[in-house]
């Protein structure tokens, strides 16, 4: 009995963590895909297989126009498959696009014009962008915000915030022309911005001042344990209960809020990774599906909201790494589709299949070093041990 228990409450422990993670996974891949598809067909072109997940096939259908729908036994991804491609990276096909009859052709995606192409490549990192947009909107409209005002309470000694001239009672206005309508604003770019120059308007005594700060990186410990560099000020705020305020949005608001939010993401990452090419930026923070998975399983905890805001979160990245101008990746795709449009002709298929296996190498290259990373920052020996325990 003791040992079906333990095995009952590592079933159980695991699931905590599988569970959040297919669902947040899935639904990002799932809009990713939906979008390639959708403008796809509206393109005329036949769409041959539509999976959530890579290997053999657990469970699928067929629909009136021949598409094949289906779950792959892996789920750590998806993919839309049109006809004449070789691969699900959308690589042409030559031999098997010659054996098809004329009308059959036409409906291949690379029988296409440019534009028709380039927007069904795009149609991928737009519909996580656009899926991302309606999460936030949802949020603010149902859950809400709380907001507390950006007031400087107290700056620490031998401090960033010391050196920068910030004082008790400033209260922070903007940052990089950025509006802060509350004290987690500030919080959330200071958190994002280690060593990186940060331009901050304060209100003090009723008149507007500039100053220059930068978030020297600290690491922490969150409430779940997992280490973390961070950039901080050194500022901190005493709350009383009458300064918080709780504020639900119409549906307009919301979704402006919506966007305002993607855009906010959209940036941070985009400063992120080309702080990383730079060598400006920690390459220890960048994960792979088991950090996915750990903080899913932990996001789960606090709740479906915040469940649901790291499914935006994800789908704002994974939108922008497709974006990559990488064979393989949609950006690769369209960085191809640019040349074409400016030379009048596509590149060689030589040349498309040296850039597609650099690609192939690249991608693989970064798993293996995210995967690196989650099984080094996240002691995966210990996490599994905890799972089993």
């Amino acid at each position: 009995m003791e040992l079906l228990a333990s095995i009952g409450g590592a079933s159980g422990s695991f699931l905590s963590y599988v569970v959040p993670f297919l669902f947040v996974l899935t639904l990002v891949v799932f809009f990713h895909e939906l979008g390639h598809f959708l403008v796809g067909r509206w393109c005329g072109v036949t769409v041959e297989t539509f999976s959530i997940g890579f290997g053999r096939e657990l469970v699928g259908w067929t629909d009136k126009k021949g598409t094949r729908w289906k779950i792959g036994w892996l789920p750590l991804g998806g993919y839309v498959k049109f006809l004449g491609d070789s691969s699900a990276a959308s690589t042409p096909d030559r031999e098997s696009m010659n054996k098809l009859d004329e009308a059959a052709r036409a409906n291949t995606l690379h029988a296409k014009t440019v534009g028709q192409r380039a927007a069904v490549v795009a149609a991928g990192p737009f519909a996580n962008f656009l899926l991302s947009i309606v999460l936030f909107a949802g949020i603010f409209m149902i859950v809400g915000q709380t907001i507390t005002a950006a007031r400087v309470d107290e700056v620490k000694p031998d401090s960033a915030a010391l050196e920068a001239g910030f004082q008790t009672g400033d209260i922070i206005r903007s940052i990089d022309g950025q509006k802060i309508e509350g004290f987690n604003d500030m919080q959330r770019i200071v958190a994002m911005s280690a060593g990186v120059p940060l331009s901050v308007t304060v209100e003090r005594d009723g008149e507007m001042l500039t100053l220059a700060a930068t978030p020297r990186a600290t690491e922490i410990t969150d409430r779940f344990g997992n280490e973390q560099k961070i950039g901080i000020l050194g500022i901190g705020r005493n709350i009383e209960k009458d300064e918080v305020e709780h504020v639900r949005y119409g549906p307009v608001t919301a979704l402006w809020k919506g966007v305002e939010e993607t855009w906010f993401v959209v940036a941070r990452t985009g400063e992120y990774l080309g702080g990383m090419v730079m060598g400006q930026q920690d390459t220890s923070q960048l994960g792979g599906p088991l950090r996915i998975a750990q903080v899913s399983g932990q996001v789960a905890t606090i709740g479906f909201d915040a469940l649901i805001n790291l499914a935006a979160i994800l789908s704002v990245s994974i939108g922008l790494l497709n974006l990559l101008p990488i064979p393989m990746l949609d950006g690769g795709h369209l960085l191809f589709y640019a040349v074409e449009a400016v030379r009048g002709r596509p590149l060689g298929e030589q040349a498309q299949e040296i850039g597609f296996r650099i690609g192939l190498a690249f991608v693989m290259m970064l798993m293996v070093f995210a995967t690196w990373n989650d099984l080094v920052n996240l002691r995966v020996v210990e996490f599994f041990s905890n799972l089993l325990s």
